[in-house]
């Protein structure tokens, strides 16, 4: 996920490694913060492979910024990526609020769909955060009050998400 941001943030515009950081902690926040021990090897690894290209700016002070802006090679990785989103980041909220978050990069609004309903179709099947029996456990049938409550709020959540998904898919790729 610390590559998809990193790609892109820098699809909207060049930025200097601090503020990219900022961006990124802004977007996982708290639930999976970046450090500097994997966010500059990462960019590292992005320039090596002509994704990412580098160039000095002169700083507020005495210090140069290094600014970063994305590649042809880095924009069409981003494409791909968004394109064929791994299961995982369908499956994980985090993640798909990554991925969501750069969806309007893709030109092609049957692909944004079509990644739209990979989650839609996902957040269909019956889950739970506890099972009995091998059967899901419903908000009214856990015993517990604060299990229950959320069972409750994971509910809400998913009809919120599953009405937004469906318009936005009706949207993006009207049916004929």
């Amino acid at each position: 996920m610390l590559e998809l941001s990193i790609l892109g943030f820098l699809a909207e515009e060049p930025l200097h490694g601090y503020e990219l950081k900022e961006r990124i902690k802004a977007l996982s926040g708290h639930v999976r913060p970046v450090s500097d021990g994997a966010l500059y090897p990462a960019i590292a690894r992005l320039i090596k492979a002509g994704k990412l290209d580098e160039h000095t700016e002169p700083g507020a002070s005495a210090a140069p910024r290094r600014i970063l802006s994305l590649t042809e090679r880095g924009r069409a990785d981003l494409l791909d990526h968004l394109r064929h989103p791994k299961q995982v980041e369908i499956t994980d909220q985090v993640r798909f609020n990554t991925v969501l978050s750069f969806l309007r990069h893709l030109p092609d609004r049957r692909e944004q769909a079509e990644v739209l309903r990979r989650r839609l179709e996902f957040l269909t099947e019956p889950t739970s955060f506890f099972y009995e029996g091998g059967k899901p456990v419903r908000a009214e049938e856990a015993e517990d009050l604060f299990r229950q409550g959320m069972l409750r709020v994971a509910r809400a959540t998913g009809e919120a998400e599953r009405a937004w998904l469906t318009e936005a898919i009706a949207q993006l790729d009207p049916p004929n």
